[in-house]
């Protein structure tokens, strides 16, 4: 659909006029089948495709007026009849969708109760976007709600597991930081008695050295005190 006014337009218009009375047609074939049957789904596929289809092109109309509206390519006078055969046109979705859900009138109240109700919102919020699914199909009221209950109830037991399976990581995670704790402890205090062990080493050697030294200074004293008993000695004997 790229016209935006003039006879492009109303034969846009008309196309989509068209394509709503088929897309009824459809629904009311679809009706007539059986929900469990395979002519049921192809026909409900064929339908929400027609009805995407359409809710865009019900766009672009609007769009195609307005911008025609703002360019004067019509009078005043004729946008208002085009805006009145578009919003005949947007009655004829709501007409639609109301159809399309509605297939099962018995049910039809609690379903849309269940599953949400658009009828007010039009194509434009995606109706088909709440469909139920093939586990819902062919359930009343009742079974539905007793099956949306068993649902949440196993989300909750899940949500149970999954909090007690955080909380065993959470004490698991505090056991392993204090074993952390103790062992950065222990190699603190290894460190230390490292450093003291250092220590007493460099001290004991300077200690080494000193008795050394004070070792080597003894033997010359001894040696002087002999040559000195020596000296003495054989000035003592006569000639």
């Amino acid at each position: 659909m790229a016209g935006f006014g003039g006879d492009s337009w109303l034969s846009e218009f008309s196309s989509c006029e068209q394509q709503a009375q088929e897309i009824l047609e459809k629904i009311h074939e679809r009706n007539k089948q059986q929900r469990s049957g395979a002519n049921y789904s192809k026909l409900n596929s064929a339908i929400r495709v027609q009805m995407k289809k359409f809710s865009r092109d019900l766009v672009t109309l609007r769009q195609g007026l307005s911008k025609a509206s703002s360019a004067y390519h019509i009078t005043q006078r004729e946008m208002q009849r085009r805006q009145d055969m578009l919003d005949n046109l947007s009655a004829k979705e709501r007409q639609i969708e109301d159809a399309f859900r509605n297939d099962r009138p018995d049910n039809s109240e609690g379903r849309s109760n269940l599953f949400g109700n658009q009828g007010s919102a039009g194509f434009h919020d995606d109706p088909w976007a709440t469909e139920e699914s093939e586990e819902t199909r062919g359930l009343n009221v009742s079974d539905i709600r007793q099956q949306q209950t068993r649902v949440m109830d196993e989300q909750d037991r899940g949500l149970d597991v999954l909090s007690s399976v955080i909380a065993r990581q959470k004490q698991l995670g505090q056991a392993i930081g204090d074993e952390v704790d103790l062992q950065n402890e222990l190699i603190d205090d290894i460190q230390s008695g490292v450093q003291k062990t250092d220590a007493r080493l460099l001290k004991e050697t300077r200690h080494v050295k000193i008795v050394d030294k004070k070792s080597a200074n003894c033997g010359m004293i001894v040696v002087i005190v002999l040559l000195l008993i020596a000296i003495v000695v054989v000035a003592c004997i006569p000639k």
